[in-house]
């Protein structure tokens, strides 16, 4: 069991360079932000687009098979079993009531003839047949607005979970300090610490493979240990898994103090006192590249309108 290399979140690719490396951290931020913002309140043809755009990027950047393929696969597959479950779901809507005041109050004796809606039939709009309940077979039902609401979920899993991790697997964690710092630039005039907030971002990504690390090596301690799990029972195995936790809690502590004590003999030891150049930021010619790209993204996002 290797997590750093069948599961590589959050972790930087350092080899093979890509086109995605190359470009500058901002534009690539922009790129993220504008991904996670243009699902909302978007129609259901560009929340599929999203995640066809996402999977042809990672196609055509090249990256290695071995990195992306298990964790790809695992989180298509986890955004189709949402689908499924989300689309069986009852949606809440297929329920007939009588309203509580009569639709013409002037007339309270006379019994209505209009005859209830009910979402399970046919209504022929001009030409086209509108038909609420798309599939229905035995127990299993699914209706237009479970299938909306499944398509929803499915692909905003897997657009947040696997655009934040395009982002991490191709910016270097000092890349993407530069660039935050840059960005942060105008906090500067509120006198907010900016130098230790873009520190404090780093560190938390450098954390990320030490986390992994960690649980790898107490997973591979209990599995060499050869423990009879049928013999435990319940209660003794999470007795055991708690045992586990504890001291992998330990352990991160023991490795936050390290890093604490290393900044400190560097003289990190308050705000703002230490410049530190992690990157030289310039905009190049790919870079104006994947703006034009982002203003002509956004442009048809415009175009799609708004949906809720």
């Amino acid at each position: 069991m290797d997590l750093l290399r069948s599961l590589p979140l959050g972790l930087y690719l350092e080899e093979p360079q890509t086109w995605l490396h190359k470009i500058d951290p901002r534009v690539k931020f922009a790129w993220l932000m504008s991904l996670l913002t243009s699902y909302l309140f978007a129609p259901i043809e560009w929340r599929v687009l999203l995640v066809i755009v996402l999977i042809f990027v990672t196609i055509t950047a090249r990256i290695p098979k071995r990195v992306w393929q298990q964790q790809m696969g695992w989180l298509l597959l986890l955004s189709f079993f949402v689908l499924i479950i989300a689309a069986i779901s009852p949606d809440g809507l297929g329920v007939n009531y009588q309203p509580r005041l009569p639709a013409n109050e002037q007339i309270l004796t006379q019994p209505s003839t209009a005859k209830p809606p009910n979402v399970n039939e046919k209504t022929v709009f001009g030409n086209k047949e509108y038909k609420y309940v798309v599939f229905h077979q035995g127990p299993v039902k699914v209706s237009r607005r479970s299938l909306d609401l499944a398509v929803r979920l499915s692909t905003i899993l897997f657009t947040v979970i696997y655009s934040t991790n395009l982002y991490l697997l191709t910016t270097a964690p000092e890349e993407i300090t530069a660039g935050m710092e840059s960005l942060m630039q105008p906090l500067r005039r509120l006198k907010l610490p900016v130098t230790e907030l873009a520190l404090t971002l780093t560190l938390s990504l450098r954390f990320i493979p030490l986390v992994l690390e960690e649980v790898q090596n107490l997973v591979r301690s209990v599995m060499t240990r050869a423990i009879n799990w049928k013999k435990l029972g319940i209660k003794g195995a999470v007795k055991l898994w708690m045992i586990v936790a504890e001291r992998l809690l330990e352990n991160l502590l023991l490795r936050a103090e390290q890093m604490a004590s290393a900044m400190m003999v560097r003289g990190f030891t308050s705000a703002n006192e230490h410049r530190v150049l992690w990157h030289d930021l310039r905009l190049k010619r790919w870079d104006w590249l994947a703006i034009a790209i982002l203003s002509l993204f956004w442009g048809a996002r415009l175009l799609l309108g708004i949906q809720v």
